[in-house]
């Protein structure tokens, strides 16, 4: 009896290590796992939009086991690479830069929260990437979320989760409800040549981001503008912030209210109208920071203006060459130019051409009239049909194509309805396990229950 005694405790043993295999039944506490560097990704969130405002949450923590004494993160870079493998640094410490709490919190300028956070980065994360952490060009920590090649599930927008780690396991898992600690004596600047702590000045345009530009001008350098949006609850005064562009700095001046936007017309330079190379803009703000920055390609045409109009399902922005220029408002994405009376747009080369009469000219039966050409065509050669509503007839394929609004609402991220249901996959795993294990013991000891119910029955017979 024994002997079955122990076959049984064994057997449990197992079980519970295939249903908790995260947890040591033998452990007392929690314990840093020994696989987690000194200095690591605590937790990361991309940021979702929510009620209309974009990036809500976006964050990245970064902690250490050690928080007896201050460390020195000089040399220390947050590096992220994002589903294309463009690599960016999002954020390097100064050298005169200490960790003085077990952990500091990093928080993209543009979020609502960009306050609640030791320092600030431009670029925004997306729904797949990669992340490391860098010491003295040294990769001493590095999580990836693009549910491939063994990196954790991507993130999804329908689905608000942050990528938190175990500190038991040294493993990541999403979790939808998770709070960042926020101390602001956590992190702080050394002054050069001072033997005390000195914070840098308080920042002012912290949240602003660029919306749009025109270069290309039509007539004179004037038309030329940068816009700016708020997407805070508090006005931004831009009294002490700087525009820089080609490693030269120019003063902004002014109030940019609560969720509206903000026009600067340069003065004492002048954009490059059509770039060769991508034209760098950043906005710098009185602590010497760099709030945002953009850049602008070759492309631009005469009369357009290069406009933000939305957010990608991986939440990067999508920024396009549109022919109706906003200043102040929201932007507007349209795709060709406004052709003057007479003249339609020819979609392949994006000219205004004339109009051929239709009524100058009367095909024959089985023909109809090409009103780009003037020319009559058969049925037959384009293949022509009539389409629906909503849709034109696109002569090149010989099909209907939906007729397209030239707005920005259709970049707008809708959300998707989701439905989380690894929870239930997991209640049936460990049933089923449960389920297994109970067979497995009443045929192990069959003889021994027979045995047992003989007695009860005769008892009470």
């Amino acid at each position: 009896m024994k002997k079955n005694g122990r076959k049984i405790i064994s057997f449990m043993f197992i079980v519970l290590n295939v249903i908790f295999p995260v947890f040591d039944v033998f452990s007392e506490g929690v314990m840093v796992s020994e696989k987690i560097p000194e200095i690591y990704i605590r937790a990361i969130n991309p940021g979702y939009v929510v009620d209309g405002k974009n990036n809500v949450g976006e964050m990245i923590e970064i902690a250490r086991k050690n928080s007896d004494a201050p460390i020195s993160l000089a040399g220390t870079t947050v590096g992220y690479t994002n589903s294309s493998g463009n690599n960016t640094v999002l954020y390097e410490f100064p050298e005169n830069s200490w960790m003085a709490g077990e952990a500091i919190l990093l928080r993209l300028a543009s979020s609502l929260d960009s306050g609640l956070a030791s320092v600030n980065y431009t670029k925004t994360l997306a729904f797949k990437g990669e992340l490391d952490l860098n010491v003295n060009g040294e990769t001493v920590d590095k999580v990836c979320w693009t549910g491939k090649n063994g990196c954790y599930k991507d993130f999804k927008s329908a689905n608000p989760t942050t990528l938190v780690r175990n500190l038991e396991t040294g493993d990541f898992m999403h979790q939808t409800e998770y709070i960042p600690q926020f101390i602001e004596s956590n992190y702080y600047v050394i002054g050069e040549g001072m033997g005390e702590a000195e914070f840098p000045a308080e920042s002012q345009c912290k949240g602003l981001e660029f919306s749009e530009i025109l270069s290309y001008y039509e007539t004179f350098k004037t038309e030329q503008f940068i816009e700016f949006y708020n997407p805070r609850s508090e006005q931004v005064l831009l009294d002490g912030c700087k525009i820089k562009y080609k490693n030269k700095f120019y003063e902004l001046e002014g109030i940019v209210k609560p969720e509206e936007y903000f026009v600067y017309y340069p003065k004492g330079f002048s954009l490059t109208k059509n770039p060769t190379n991508m034209n760098m803009i950043e906005l710098v703000d009185v602590d010497g920071k760099v709030v945002d920055k953009m850049t602008y390609p070759n492309g631009q045409r005469k009369g357009t203006a290069y406009a933000m109009i939305g957010y990608d399902e991986e939440g990067e922005e999508i920024w396009r060459v549109t022919y109706a220029p906003t200043p102040g408002s929201p932007n507007n994405y349209q795709e060709f130019k406004t052709c003057e009376e007479g003249k339609v747009i020819n979609k392949v080369t994006g000219n205004c051409v004339k109009v051929t009469g239709v009524t100058e000219k009367i095909c024959k039966e089985g023909q109809y009239l090409n009103i780009l050409t003037g020319r009559c065509k058969k049925y037959e050669e384009a293949k022509a049909k009539t389409c629906k509503k909503g849709y034109y007839y696109n002569e090149e394929t010989g099909r209907c194509r939906k007729i397209k609004e030239n707005t920005g609402a259709d970049y707008s991220l809708t959300p998707e309805n989701y439905e989380e249901k690894s929870s239930f996959i997991a209640l049936y795993v460990v049933l089923g396990v449960l389920g297994v294990g109970v067979i497995y013991v009443i045929y192990e000891f069959r003889k021994e229950i027979l045995k047992l119910f003989r007695k009860v029955f005769r008892r009470f017979r």
